[in-house]
């Protein structure tokens, strides 16, 4: 099962990151990359940082972060401009949001299904308190609000 409690991240921007071992550290910059993509900090079409730079913010090899950036064009995520650098693609954001309803509804879901059963939780049950959730979620301060 998913980790819970890392996905999806929640990144403060302009520090560095805090590297888990339970998933190799190209994949956390991808996330952290998809995350800002998805917290508007970079707009399609918008120019990121290179590879370089990039890695002296997260303190990692640029081997490393040159795999993210990889990965994330293999998915159509950012795109390259000869000469210019790397872009984020028009549609990032719903391919970024594309790829983590997959992950939930493929991954989370059937264990989430499965914690369900064994616990005895019903539907009614469960449904009260996701809407608890998402009422404390609407009610919490924003970033920009702050």
């Amino acid at each position: 099962m998913p980790d819970p409690f890392t996905y999806p991240q929640h990144h403060d921007f302009r520090t560095t990151m805090n590297f888990r071992e339970s998933q190799p550290i190209y994949l956390q910059i991808a996330e952290r990359l998809m995350d800002e993509i998805l917290a508007g900090k970079y707009a399609p079409d918008e120019r990121i940082p290179g590879v370089r730079d990039y890695s002296i913010l997260l303190q990692v090899n640029v081997n490393t972060t040159t795999k993210a950036f990889d990965r994330l064009r293999q998915r159509g995520i950012i795109y390259d401009k000869r000469g210019l650098g790397c872009f984020v693609s028009p549609d990032a954001m719903q391919q970024i949001l594309a790829l983590r309803r997959a992950t939930f509804f493929n991954e989370w879901i059937p264990d989430i299904a499965h914690a369900i059963r064994q616990l005895g939780i019903t539907n009614n049950e469960l449904l009260s308190h996701i809407e608890a959730v998402q009422s404390k979620d609407a009610a919490a301060p924003t970033e920009s609000s702050n």
